[in-house]
């Protein structure tokens, strides 16, 4: 996740903020025009707070075996949240939550405002094609997810910065810090704004595509389930239970999620490392990457990859079981997804 692949499909504070995208994606837009705005925001920012403060303590353990340097005496999942919980008790798995938190209305706004265009217009522009269900599904979900995730990085990134630095705090001789206004102060004060937005390529590179990748995959896996179980677009006509349509979500979510880990790990690797360097510390993605391959191999570059992909596979899932109840709750008469 970035989805991040990924995500999406992709760190949890960037899953908070595409989760009310993906929302509206799996929403008939039809069906957005008749919901419940209040208790949709509502309670939806309410429930994904919630999933957010479950899932929040695996960012901090991926981005710490991220940055973790040769001798570093951490070297899997575990073993990094053992070490925080001894050291800093349960706070040490929310290091910078509060940031993560603040920087969410401005994403989600923009996120919002991309996606009503963009979601509409890519259904329409693959139309004409002839394409199958399945192909739609991929290419125009794919289309809309990269589209929103592009112009949501100028509130993604900066929030990134901070919150990766407080996350890594003391942790392999990176420095300590009060807060997050503490991290900007002394980002800006030794880089400029420019410093805020370290590694905006690579968020580029890897936030797009994981959303991309994340929304393909599961648009194509979901409808491939749900034909091989004889329902595919005509499952309408036969009204599969609730649990049903959840469960086959649900495993499209987790086929999504190991898609985009899979495709979008390294560059999320290589990423983290060149936002939590310090000002005396810089290093080009070429010499990032050589580092990290000198260290461990190839595999160097997929660090983190169980927490990430679990983190998206989780997202995703917990968007989808979140979506079943609050469109219950929100529309006039409840619909089944597409």
């Amino acid at each position: 996740m970035s989805p991040q692949n990924e995500i999406c499909i992709l760190s949890s504070w960037y899953y908070y903020q595409i989760c009310i995208y993906k929302l509206c994606v799996l929403i008939k837009f039809t069906q957005f025009c008749r919901l419940d705005k209040t208790k949709f925001y509502v309670v939806g920012a309410g429930l994904f707070t919630g999933v957010t403060v479950a899932l929040y303590p695996v960012s901090v353990v991926k981005t710490r075996l991220q940055v973790a340097t040769k001798g570093a005496v951490e070297k899997n999942a575990y073993s990094v949240a053992k070490g925080l919980l001894k050291t800093d008790g349960i706070p040490g798995l929310y290091k910078g939550f509060g940031t993560v938190i603040t920087g969410a209305i401005p994403a989600r706004i923009i996120f919002m405002s991309v996606l009503e265009t963009t979601k509409v217009y890519a259904f329409k522009m693959v139309k004409p094609f002839g394409l199958s269900e399945t192909t739609q599904a991929a290419v125009a979900n794919g289309f809309a997810g990269m589209t929103s995730s592009l112009f949501a990085q100028s509130v993604f990134v900066p929030i990134d910065v901070v919150s990766q630095k407080l996350m890594v705090q003391g942790y392999s001789g990176h420095a300590q810090y009060s807060g997050g206004l503490d991290v900007a102060r002394k980002i800006i004060r030794s880089d400029g704004i420019k410093g805020l937005y370290r590694g905006f390529g690579l968020s580029v590179v890897t936030y797009a595509p994981s959303s991309a990748v994340w929304w393909a995959s599961y648009g194509s896996s979901q409808r491939f389930i749900w034909r091989f179980l004889d329902q595919g677009a005509k499952h309408d006509e036969g009204t599969p239970s609730v649990l049903k349509i959840m469960l086959v979500q649900a495993a499209g979510g987790v086929i999504a999620g190991a898609t985009a880990s899979c495709i979008t790990t390294p560059f999320d690797t290589i990423k983290t490392r060149l936002q939590v360097m310090g000002h005396e510390n810089k290093s080009s993605i070429k010499q990032v990457t050589k580092a990290l391959i000198k260290e461990d191999g190839w595999k160097g570059l997929y660090r983190g990859f169980g927490p990430r992909f679990f983190s998206m596979s989780a997202w995703g899932t917990s968007m989808i079981l979140t979506y079943e109840y609050l469109s219950k709750i929100s529309l006039p008469f409840h619909s089944k997804f597409e």
